[in-house]
């Protein structure tokens, strides 16, 4: 039996639009903080900058080495300044060939990336500059390893590796050992091995009550959630008593308004991270009376996957009822019987 459905209530000052997930299964939905609250974005900066754009993280880290460089170029121009060196150049200098700001820029720039082109350079006679230089050393590591580390992680991200996962663009339902059942395909584009993967699904009604919206979660229960994605394959719901798609027939899907929000949690074999990968189905995206195209083929070496027709459909014939009418005229159908595999093996 399905799961007791819960309630997710969102209330909005004028509701103009119908709150709906996008394709890839996130939700359409804006948070308004605070104004001039960051402190969300601040007290989690690492994260903040893996999940802004990359745009946004080349700026920022650029702004960064620019103004360290420039920040540190004046600490080195007032210590010049101070110490005579940009009004003479016969006595001790504190840093060689540094006579103004430029000079103390070109420094700061060439001791943060260790260029080391010569014309510059530390001397002993000033302790305030040796202790300056030592700080950007110690700056320059700590920026350099900030930067690399987000950058390694962001490029690791598991929702690079997510996009390989894909579902199928529509879900069909047909017939399989004469039980109504609502299926929908999933494969690796990459052709790794996925070994424990858990498939979840949910039905998602939108109910609007004055200026608000209340929606519906329901837990579909399907017959092989557990998912070793070796080969594409073909997740069944059955349309049985308990499941919310019951009573609804292809003429009803016409009307009712509704999505289906599906979800693949799974961990990467090459990377040991945890991946998801989601989508949704509207009303209008569900096939009725048809079936997936048979895509996986026996090789004389090998089988042979034909991605090509991972989203086609072919129809069948299957009666225009809702499941609870097919199982009344025909005498309810042992529901015992084991379902059809989730794809077959052409010769």
């Amino acid at each position: 039996m399905s799961n007791p459905p819960f309630l997710l209530l969102v209330t909005f000052g004028r509701l103009q639009t119908e709150i709906k997930y996008k394709r890839d299964g996130r939700f359409q939905v804006a948070f308004q903080k605070p104004p001039g609250d960051w402190s969300p974005y601040l007290l989690d900066i690492f994260t903040t900058l893996i999940e802004i754009r990359w745009r946004m993280m080349f700026l920022l880290f650029s702004l960064s080495y620019i103004l360290s460089w420039i920040f540190f170029g004046l600490c080195y121009w007032l210590i010049a300044y101070i110490h005579g060196d940009t009004q003479s150049s016969d006595n001790n200098p504190c840093m060689d060939n540094v006579r103004g700001f430029t000079g103390a820029f070109l420094f700061s720039m060439e001791t943060q990336a260790t260029i080391g082109y010569g014309s510059r350079g530390m001397t002993e006679n000033c302790i305030g500059a040796i202790i300056v230089v030592t700080i950007h050393n110690l700056f320059s590591c700590f920026l350099d390893t900030i930067i690399i580390g987000i950058i390694v992680v962001k490029m690791a991200s598991a929702r690079r590796r997510s996009q390989a996962v894909r579902f199928s663009s529509s879900a069909v339902v047909n017939l399989q050992n004469r039980v109504l059942c609502l299926s929908w395909r999933l494969g690796d584009f990459r052709g790794n091995h996925i070994l424990e993967g858990v498939v979840k699904a949910h039905l998602v009604r939108h109910v609007k009550k004055r200026g608000s919206v209340v929606m519906l979660y329901q837990d579909l229960d399907l017959e092989n959630p557990h998912v070793v994605l070796v080969t594409p394959t073909t997740i069944v719901h059955k349309l049985k008593p308990g499941s919310p798609l019951y009573r609804i027939g292809p003429d009803e899907l016409k009307r009712k308004k509704f999505e289906l929000l599906i979800s693949f949690t799974y961990t990467g074999d090459s990377t040991g991270l945890l991946h998801q990968t989601r989508t949704s189905y509207t009303s209008a995206d569900i096939r009725w009376g048809q079936r997936f195209h048979d895509i996986l083929k026996v090789g004389k070496r090998h089988y042979k996957v034909d991605y090509a027709m991972f989203n086609e459909t072919t129809w069948v014939p299957v009666p225009r009822l809702c499941a609870e009418a097919y199982e009344r005229e025909s005498g309810h159908p042992n529901e015992r019987n084991s379902l059809l595999p989730s794809f077959t093996v052409n010769k």
